[in-house]
């Protein structure tokens, strides 16, 4: 029985069109779906700046941080917008361990260097650090809407039919492994589905495929001055001390004087997909100003701009990406998958046209989801 198309995704955040840009590009007829319009806010792929950078204690990762950032190169070549913004990127504090990173990044062959504290305060004044810093160059933001909308103009210029406004009703697997998705405005069948849903994914694939625990937390997120907007930006920071932080230049979410985007990695409140109320809780507001004032006194410790957003993450932060006869699961990017964006959507395309997939741990299994003989 012929299908609609060969691949349907369904989610146009930024795995899904970085999905629909893979498989397109490989000449697949496919179909991308998204229920809300195209960039809406209601999800994790929203905003203007999202952290890339290469620096992880886990050599796995570190090559695929390598192997991301080409393919962000090809997608701005190809697209002819400018995404990256390399800053560089720092890593301090007594829970984040840079002394480890920096191993592992030797070991890799990436280039960083182990600053003392006082030698890193000196190099960026507003910055303040009571430990070993590491530092290295290849880090910065990428802006993800301008991003989704680069990988979906890419997809549609190789025929794929986006179609936003059309929410997936249900996902059924016919007898012939002809995948039928039952949307709001009509019926299309496909050989293969990527489910690229983040906090949607359960309700979508509940009864269908065995998923691991996904939770979905909604996380605050804020954006502060800094005092002396003529000064060169910070790198990223990932500080793991009392609190677990991230802060970025904060891109167009950040105002004409580029304030800082700031936020707490494993604080957010659990909620759902249909369940967040989109409100920024005061305590984490009070949290991140006491942050500013102790760790970041170039900042003024006042927010100008707040927003939430969902992670939907694995229990060791760990990404999901396994096929489960014509179901292909692309999710829970465990609030750090943005960075590898344009990889994991090479990865489902991988899996979605019957290549092998990525690296054993991203897979059910691993995740204690379905057996390894399966």
């Amino acid at each position: 029985m012929s299908a609609d198309v060969e691949i349907a995704v369904v989610g146009a955040g930024l795995m899904g069109t970085a999905t629909a840009w893979a498989a397109a590009r490989r000449g697949r007829t496919v179909a991308l779906l998204e229920q809300f319009r195209l960039g809406h806010d209601r999800g994790s792929s929203h905003g203007s700046a999202r952290i890339v950078r290469r620096a992880y204690a886990d050599p796995l990762y570190v090559t695929m941080t390598g192997q991301a950032m080409a393919l962000w190169r090809e997608l701005e070549q190809e697209s002819g917008r400018t995404l990256l913004r390399i800053t560089g990127g720092l890593d301090h504090g007594s829970r984040r361990r840079p002394d480890r990173i920096a191993a592992v990044l030797d070991a890799c062959g990436v280039p960083h260097e182990l600053l003392p504290a006082a030698e890193a305060g000196h190099r960026w004044p507003g910055l303040r650090f009571d430990g070993p810093v590491l530092h290295h160059p290849e880090a910065g933001t990428v802006d993800p809407a301008a991003a989704m909308d680069a990988f979906a103009a890419l997809a549609r210029r190789g025929g794929a039919d986006i179609r936003d406004g059309t929410p997936v009703r249900r996902i059924g697997v016919e007898a012939d492994d002809l995948v039928r998705l039952e949307t709001a405005t009509g019926t299309l069948t496909a050989r293969t589905v990527v489910v690229a849903a983040g906090a949607w994914t359960r309700d979508l694939l509940d009864g269908l495929v065995p998923l691991p625990e996904l939770t979905v937390t909604q996380q605050q997120v804020f954006h502060f001055p800094r005092r002396d907007p003529a000064t060169a930006p910070w790198p990223v920071i990932v500080h793991k001390d009392a609190l677990s932080t991230y802060s970025l230049p904060g891109g167009r979410d950040g105002g004409p004087d580029d304030g800082r985007k700031i936020a707490e990695h494993d604080a957010g409140p659990r909620t759902t997909a249909a369940g967040r109320d989109g409100r920024v809780d005061p305590a984490a507001r009070d949290r991140i100003t006491a942050y500013v004032r102790d760790w970041l006194p170039g900042l003024l410790p006042e927010p100008f701009n707040e927003t939430t957003c969902l992670y939907t993450s694995t229990a060791n932060e760990d990404f999901v990406l396994d096929r489960v006869g014509p179901v292909v699961v692309c999710s829970s990017c465990s609030g750090h998958g943005a960075k590898f964006a344009p990889l994991i959507g090479e990865y489902a395309a991988d899996l979605a046209t019957g290549r092998p997939g990525p690296d054993p741990r991203f897979s059910l299994a691993a995740h204690g989801a379905l057996s390894p003989h399966r």
